[in-house]
This record gives C-alpha cells, sequence and structure tokens, in this order.
C-alpha cells in the first residue's frame, strides 16, 4: 500500500433479520389490493342507482296462442283461419339495478338507462305502478274490441264506465249500465253524453234512462260540481262497448300498458273477416288505440323494432307520430309502414298482400 493514499476498506452489508413468518411489503401490497378489489366489487354490485335499465322485450303473435290458450278468442261467431303473424311487441323494463349492473347493461348495447323517477313517482310503489300498468292494458283491450268491431260496422252502446264516489250518479248508476237517454237526448256515442250536459250547472235536475241487465229504468239526478268544470257534475265516464251477441276474451298475462290496442284489434278483424289480412306473412308493430281507430304514438319504438327483426318480422307497422324516430333506429330489412288509424292499418296489409306500395314512414 502506497503512502498518501486513502483507502475505504468496505464491510459485509448486513440484512435485516425478518422474523420467520412475518409479510414481506409485496405481500403486503397485494393483500391491501385484494382488499380494495373485493370491496369495490360489493360496492359496484350492491350498490343501486336511481335507473332503470330499457331494452327489447318479448314479442306475442296475437293470432297465435301462449300456454295454449288463444291471445285473442272469439265465442259465438264464426270465425275464419288465419296464418302467419301480427306480432305485438314489448319493452323489458329493468327495476333495482346495480351499479356494476347498469354498466353492463349499457355496454351491451341493447339497452338503454332512463331515470327512474319518469317511471316511479316520488312515493309510489312498484306494485302501484304495475297496477295502473295492467289496468291500461285492460283499457286497450276494450278499446281495441270496440275499434275493430266498430270498423266491421257493429252496432255500439254506451255505458257507465267509472263512477266518482259520493257524486251525483253515485247510489243511482252502477258500472255497465246502458245510458239511453241524458236530459233528453239520445245517446248513441260517449260524446252525446257529455253534449247532454254542456249547458248545465250544479244543482240543476237531469233525467237519465239506463238499462241495467234487462230491465229499463228512468231516474232524475241532481247535478253536483266538480273543480275542473264551471257546469253540472253528473260523475261518470260514459264508454263506448261493442253491443254483440258474441263473447270476444284476450287472454296474455304479465304484459303492462296500452301499446299493444293496434294489434289487439287488427287480430280481431282478421279472425271475421275471410282472407289472411297479412297475407300469411311476419308483421309486427305497436300503437296504442282508441275506440275510435285512432293509433296513437308510443314509447321504446327502438326497442320494439329490434324485437320484432329478431323475431323474424319483415314489416313492421308504426303509429304516425313515431315515424320519425323510427325511421332513424330502424334494424335492416324492416319495412316501416305508416299507420294513423286502424283502417290506414287494414288496407296497407291488403296492400301488402297485393304487392301494392303502402304509406312508409
Amino acid at each position: 500500500m502506497s503512502e498518501g493514499t486513502d483507502t475505504v476498506v468496505e464491510q459485509p452489508t448486513k440484512r435485516p433479520v425478518r422474523p420467520r413468518g412475518g409479510l414481506t411489503r409485496r405481500t403486503w401490497t397485494l393483500v391491501i389490493s385484494l382488499v380494495v378489489v373485493v370491496a369495490l366489487g360489493l360496492l359496484g354490485g350492491f350498490t343501486r342507482v336511481p335507473y332503470v335499465a330499457l331494452g327489447p322485450g318479448p314479442t306475442y303473435n296475437t293470432l297465435g296462442q301462449v300456454g295454449g290458450t288463444d291471445v285473442v278468442h272469439i265465442e259465438g261467431q264464426e270465425t275464419f283461419p288465419t296464418n302467419g303473424a301480427l306480432t305485438m311487441t314489448t319493452v323489458s323494463l329493468t327495476d333495482d339495478v346495480s351499479l356494476f349492473g347498469a354498466l353492463g347493461l349499457w355496454l351491451s348495447g341493447r339497452y338503454a338507462l332512463a331515470p327512474r323517477e319518469e317511471f316511479f313517482r316520488p312515493g309510489e310503489s312498484e306494485q302501484q305502478v304495475r297496477d295502473q300498468n295492467v289496468k291500461a292494458f285492460q283499457d286497450s283491450q276494450t278499446s281495441a274490441e270496440v275499434a275493430a268491431l266498430r270498423y266491421l260496422s257493429y252496432p255500439v252502446k254506451v255505458v257507465a264506465g267509472d263512477i266518482t264516489r259520493n257524486s251525483a250518479a253515485d247510489n243511482v248508476l252502477q258500472p255497465d249500465d246502458r245510458l239511453l237517454v241524458v236530459n233528453g237526448k239520445d245517446v248513441a256515442g260517449y260524446e252525446d253524453v257529455r253534449d247532454a250536459l254542456e249547458n248545465t250547472k250544479p244543482g240543476d235536475r237531469v233525467e237519465i234512462t239506463f238499462q241495467r241487465e234487462s230491465a229499463r229504468q228512468t231516474a232524475t239526478i241532481t247535478l253536483g260540481t266538480s273543480e275542473d268544470r264551471a257546469g253540472g257534475f253528473l260523475g261518470i265516464r260514459p264508454v263506448d262497448r261493442a253491443d254483440v251477441p258474441f263473447d270476444i276474451k284476450i287472454s296474455l298475462s304479465d304484459v303492462g300498458g296500452p301499446s299493444a290496442g293496434l294489434l289487439f284489434a287488427l287480430s280481431i278483424v282478421d279472425k271475421l273477416t275471410p282472407g289472411e289480412l297479412n297475407g300469411g306473412q311476419s308483421v309486427a308493430g305497436t300503437g296504442e288505440i282508441n275506440d275510435r281507430g285512432e293509433v296513437g304514438r308510443i314509447g321504446g319504438i327502438n326497442f320494439k323494432m329490434v324485437a320484432a327483426r329478431e323475431g323474424g318480422a319483415t314489416t313492421f307497422l308504426v303509429p304516425a307520430g313515431n315515424c320519425d324516430e323510427a325511421r332513424q333506429h330502424a334494424p335492416e330489412g324492416l319495412r316501416l309502414v305508416k299507420v294513423e288509424k286502424l283502417a290506414d292499418a287494414v288496407e296497407s296489409l291488403k296492400a301488402i298482400s297485393a304487392g301494392q306500395d303502402v304509406p312508409r314512414c
């Protein structure tokens, strides 16, 4: 060793002594990461979001059967063979959606998310919403029946529908009483009842002739008041019903809402008339209908078209009010037929069978 040279002699490095059975820093990191992942998974899987998921729902051929029962059954009247399909479409609504569930449904491309408050009002239970949808579905069946039979020139009668509790008509009239004369005016349609009371005021006494079962009765009723009108208030909702000696029964459970009305009406027309209204083809559609045969716009048209096309339909009946939206999202291979009234739909189906042009969206 030379002089004037500083030399550093390194000592052996001492490694820390780890107690046997202890965890390394890497192991702790893995454990903590796993705990975070599990916590996030539980959070995403169990945390509910204030949204519902909308997507294509089940479809039903209204000319066919569900569970061995005819969807549309007519008893007591001659019917004619049908073929092909007149398919009603639905929208699937998924409630109680988790955070991860909502993300997965959205990423699938088949579903859309919508604020829950658009379908469930504050304080309203799911059962209440379900009951409202069932009532709307039942009303659509009645409207479809009346619209179809009116189109086929069958007679129509007017009956008392809902009766307001503690109103002038309460305890005098009953639901399904047939209204014959109101305040001197013959009743042939529900609008006649409104017209008969147009110039009355609360306290006026009006005479009503009605039929309950086979008995014809007359009663004098003192009109009451209502917050939504200045004139006299009777307290009934008059509705048109078909006046025919045969029965029409629509059997379909677990479906709600009014948008199947058009397809029910078409099926009734098809079964009561010779020939195949759809030419034996697979036709689908949607549309709310009133008892005058007017077709109203509906919601979820995009999902309904997807369900129809996947079910094999090549023609889709679209309410005129939904045409713009439908045209922008129509699946390939699905012909969109514009419909404003039941008569439009019938004539368009006949034209399609004959190879003729029809109104398009």
